[in-house]
């Protein structure tokens, strides 16, 4: 896979009948290994081995309904009273950040209400404080500490 702009992290990799999988920590499975996830993966383990963040407090791929349909969120943190805090949108490292992925991530917000928004594909991040309604969209230089 791809170098990321994000640490190196040891991972479980398996290859079973041709396909390759990872293990996710969070979910305690092996999942399929795509470039998104690479992505996702690693993303994870920044926050929780570099940032401190709290492992019990991620949900992953977690189910968004959404219209009449079922979106799910690449990486939700909640903060410790239990609401969404953190949101995040993974994309390939092959795909370039656009418009549309923001545009998903806050679509995604509006049903989740989390403070922080991300947008990354392992090689470029944006981080931005969502902030009241009425207030303008701050764009971060760094990832929030996490809140205790």
């Amino acid at each position: 896979m791809i170098t990321l702009n994000l640490p190196e992290a040891n991972f479980k990799i398996k290859k079973e009948g041709g396909k390759v999988s990872i293990f996710d920590n969070i979910r305690k499975k092996y999942v399929a290994l795509t470039p998104e996830e690479w992505v996702r993966q690693h993303f994870v383990n920044y926050l929780i081995h570099h940032l401190g963040y709290p492992r019990a407090l991620f949900r992953v791929e977690s189910s968004l309904p959404f219209h009449n349909e079922q979106k799910r969120s690449d990486i939700l943190i909640y903060n410790r009273d239990g609401n969404p805090w953190f949101l995040t949108e993974c994309k390939s490292p092959f795909i370039k950040l656009s418009q549309n992925a923001f545009n998903q991530v806050s679509i995604y917000n509006m049903k989740v209400g989390a403070k922080y928004l991300c947008v990354t594909n392992g090689l470029v991040h944006y981080c931005y404080l969502f902030p009241s309604q009425g207030q303008k969209i701050v764009l971060l230089p760094d990832f929030p500490a996490f809140e205790d």
